[in-house]
């Protein structure tokens, strides 16, 4: 985590904005991205902070417009910062960053495991089915159309122990 040793600075973010410039040439335009138009592009983009409000760090005091309390990726990326960095107890850095302590280790965690891509929220619910594996659903597809899916799925528990409901095989069947 050496990216996380101190705050933006100015010079640092010119050597950024260069970087940026030189390797993507094709999105750099040259305007000012007001605070407006930069919580507008947050939230088209699902990263607005839930309760910019709570964020009281000295960092989101409106002296820097760099720093954006509605900004939710920057803020937990502070929030990691003041923690590993500063030394500030989780609780303390969680606190000031409108967050609780339990979000700060999830938090902590997704960074550990997935560096900054772990910092955006992921899609919330199911990933897909649970108990179709591929060769649960080769079954299926072999199974005769004729059956019913309460049949089929009878016959997947018996074959492979494992419970479907009916609208389960219909579904996969649909695929």
């Amino acid at each position: 985590m050496a990216y996380l040793k101190s705050p933006c600075s100015q010079e640092r973010r010119k050597g950024l904005d260069i970087w940026i410039a030189s390797r993507y040439p094709q999105v750099i335009e040259e305007r000012t991205l007001t605070s407006s138009r930069r919580e507008k592009a947050l939230e088209t983009a699902g990263l607005l902070h839930p309760r910019p409000k709570l964020v009281t760090s000295s960092l989101f005091d409106g002296h820097d417009s760099f720093f954006l309390a509605t900004d939710k990726v920057q803020v937990k990326y502070e929030m990691l910062r003041a923690r590993l960095v500063e030394g500030q107890t989780a609780r303390a850095a969680a606190e000031v960053h409108g967050y609780s302590r339990a979000a700060y280790y999830l938090i902590a965690a997704a960074f550990e495991d997935r560096g900054m891509v772990g910092l955006l929220d992921e899609p919330r619910g199911r990933r897909g089915p649970v108990k179709l594996n591929a060769e649960i659903l080769s079954f299926i597809a072999e199974a005769d159309p004729d059956m019913s899916g309460a049949v089929v799925a009878n016959a997947v528990e018996q074959r492979f122990g494992v419970s479907l409901h009916r609208r389960t095989v219909e579904r996969a069947r649909r695929r």
